[in-house]
């Protein structure tokens, strides 16, 4: 590499991170932390009427955007990669006054996105307990047996957003039958049976839900469910 590369063309001002230890062809001073090429010869930015601006690092692009919006002047800060044998972008340099302007919209989009947030968190809230409530009805219609408090426990597990469970799906946010007799049949396996206990002790999946079956169509039958009980509870 050169003792000091050229950065290609590009539109407006560059300003030059060195690798090697700089001075100013002008007032002499060095080593210099950014310097700007005239002409091939090395200057700080005092010298190249470029001192009263402030360094912004890369990093945040909407502040950065604002920042070359709101500064008369600005300018790009490169340096030289030699793995890759080009000159990468690392901030730009821009008015202190425009960076405070800039800060202040950014702080203000930033709230606007926070309270955004809270009321969509709001709002799903508010969709999930409706969601809930309605799932709990439809356990309680097809198993009027079942305790209040479990049908809304059942329903509360099914339905919790981005689970996966059985109320997330397509069937279950459409509280199709076969998704609320899933989310019960999952709930007594779990809660009434051995199963957990057979699949702690190294019993198969499949042959622990036979051992469980007569147990799981026991309780079904008491909370009322009479259709399919065989296929239900396995």
């Amino acid at each position: 590499m050169p003792a000091l590369t050229t950065p290609p063309p590009r539109t407006g001002l560059v300003v030059v991170q060195p690798l090697r230890r700089r001075h100013c062809a002008g007032c002499r001073r060095g080593p210099l932390p950014m310097l700007v090429l005239e002409d091939g010869a090395p200057h700080c930015l005092d010298c190249a009427d470029l001192g009263h601006l402030v360094f912004l690092p890369r990093g945040d692009t909407a502040l950065t955007r604002r920042s070359r919006e709101e500064s008369a002047l600005s300018v790009v800060v490169v340096r030289f990669n030699r793995r890759k044998g080009r000159y990468e972008r690392q901030g730009v340099l821009v008015e202190e006054a425009g960076l405070a302007r800039a800060e202040t919209r950014c702080l203000a989009d930033a709230e606007a996105r926070r309270r955004r947030r809270a009321r969509d968190a709001r709002r799903r809230a508010a969709q999930d307990m409706r969601f809930t409530e309605a799932f709990a009805a439809e356990i309680l219609r097809l198993f009027p047996g079942c305790p209040a408090d479990r049908a809304h426990a059942i329903a509360a597990h099914a339905s919790v957003r981005g689970s996966g469970r059985v109320g997330r799906s397509a069937a279950g946010r459409a509280l199709s039958e076969g998704a609320v007799v899933s989310a019960v049949v999952a709930s007594v396996r779990h809660l009434d049976t051995s199963y957990d206990r057979l699949l702690m002790s190294g019993v198969p999946r499949h042959e622990a839900r036979l051992r469980i079956t007569a147990g799981v169509e026991r309780v079904l039958r008491e909370w009322g469910w009479g259709a399919g009980i065989g296929s239900a509870a396995s």
